[in-house]
């Protein structure tokens, strides 16, 4: 696998993307399309939320059909809790779009991001969406991924390339996370793009499975969003043969697909508002992959494990309270914790007890701007890894007054 520095979605041979400023927001982009010159084979997963924004509503429907072609995007306005008008807009989205680009509307995937509870300003957007359409280029990734962004500090893609049956595949992404970041899943977006030929029963296989291990693995606050989707959009031009079930092929392009969404989930947890830090939680010897996941997520979320890295503070006894409350099976008296990064290494509990350590050497692993936390159940042979980031108080700042 080749990792394509500095690339995006259009790093994929037959996508091109825009990102502008529509005026949705005051003055940054908030507007952008993501366009293939055929259609793909599509797939997502879509927020856990029972209060569904009206985009994702109108995803889940048109993700039924065999392919899609596009995608628009808007930040600054989640079109969420909007009711019916909310609907008629994002299906206007839609209709707009395909209009633009002469395909089909049922071709068009939407997503929106930003404040909950406000009405689109339509004809700010369906001007926008004229422009951005227009601006669609080989180059526009880069403007893509700065305009979906809300709080973030930093735009978010990735792309690879693979060999798969012979040929070179080439996946290109890109998301935005900062904060309400919760496993299943949070205010998150992330749009891939690929030139793999895979049947959709596969790549929707592929993705869930993805997912499962990378953005639903990750929490900030604690909070899952109703917004939160994850697309992907498989053109086919690569030319390898199509991929239609798990062969040697599959696993080559998952591991890549993997590698893709992990790596943009660690951006998005270690983007978190007001993050000082990265956050890892590695279970070890689990008894089952259920067990080393709960417990993975139930360190990485909680709030007084979060506060006590900001603050650079040893009480591991946070860490085996949150694995006791996870709903995990296992025998606290046997477990091992441990602190990496590096600047080294220190083992701070054994079988469920304080061991003598240098809070000197400790500190120089805390204070660094990633920490791993391993935890050894010593129960079995699963494992499973979690992502998040530290609980500053910049993190309320941002929240206090977070609107647009």
């Amino acid at each position: 696998m080749e990792i394509l520095t500095s690339k995006g979605v259009t790093a994929v041979p037959g996508f091109k993307a825009s990102g502008i400023a529509s005026g949705i927001k005051k003055s940054k982009k908030d507007m952008s399309v993501i366009y293939s010159s055929v259609p793909a084979v599509s797939a997502a997963t879509f927020t856990s939320n029972v209060v569904k924004a009206a985009p994702v509503l109108f995803d889940m429907e048109n993700i039924k059909n065999e392919t899609a072609q596009a995608i628009i995007v808007n930040s600054g306005n989640a079109n969420a809790c909007t009711g019916e008008q909310g609907m008629a807009n994002a299906k206007a989205m839609a209709e707009k779009t395909a209009s633009c680009l002469g395909i089909n509307a049922k071709n068009v995937l939407v997503a929106s991001t930003g404040i909950i509870g406000i009405q689109l300003p339509m004809d700010t957007v369906l001007a926008g969406i004229e422009a951005a359409c227009e601006a669609i280029s080989e180059e526009g990734g880069s403007d893509a991924a700065q305009s979906i962004m809300t709080t973030d500090s930093f735009q978010k893609e990735i792309a690879v390339s693979v060999s798969v049956g012979g040929k070179k595949v080439t996946i290109g992404a890109m998301a935005k996370g900062s904060g309400m970041i919760h496993p299943n899943m949070g205010t998150m977006l992330s749009f891939i793009a690929t030139d793999v030929s895979i049947s959709k029963q596969m790549l929707s296989k592929a993705l869930k499975d993805s997912v499962d291990d990378s953005y639903n693995m990750i929490s900030v606050d604690g909070d899952t969003s109703t917004n939160d989707t994850a697309f992907v959009l498989a053109n086919g031009l690569a030319g390898n043969e199509t991929i239609s079930s798990e062969s040697s092929d599959y696993y080559e392009f998952k591991k890549a697909l993997d590698y893709v969404n992990t790596e943009l989930a660690k951006m998005i947890a270690s983007d978190g508002e007001g993050a000082t830090k990265l956050l890892e939680t590695s279970i070890i010897n689990a008894p089952s992959l259920e067990t080393a996941r709960l417990c993975a997520r139930s360190v990485i979320s909680s709030n007084l494990v979060k506060a006590a890295f900001f603050g650079n503070n040893t009480n591991w006894g946070r860490i085996m309270c949150s694995i006791g409350y996870s709903g995990a099976d296992f025998n606290p008296d046997i477990v091992d914790i441990y602190f990496k990064n590096e600047s080294g290494e220190i083992k701070i509990a054994e079988n469920g007890m304080e061991v003598g350590f240098s809070e000197d050497d400790a500190q120089k692993i805390l204070q660094g701007q990633y920490v791993n936390i391993t935890v050894d159940l010593k129960a079995g042979e699963y494992s499973a890894t979690a992502w998040g980031c530290d609980l500053s108080y910049d993190y309320v700042k941002v929240n206090a007054m977070y609107k647009s």
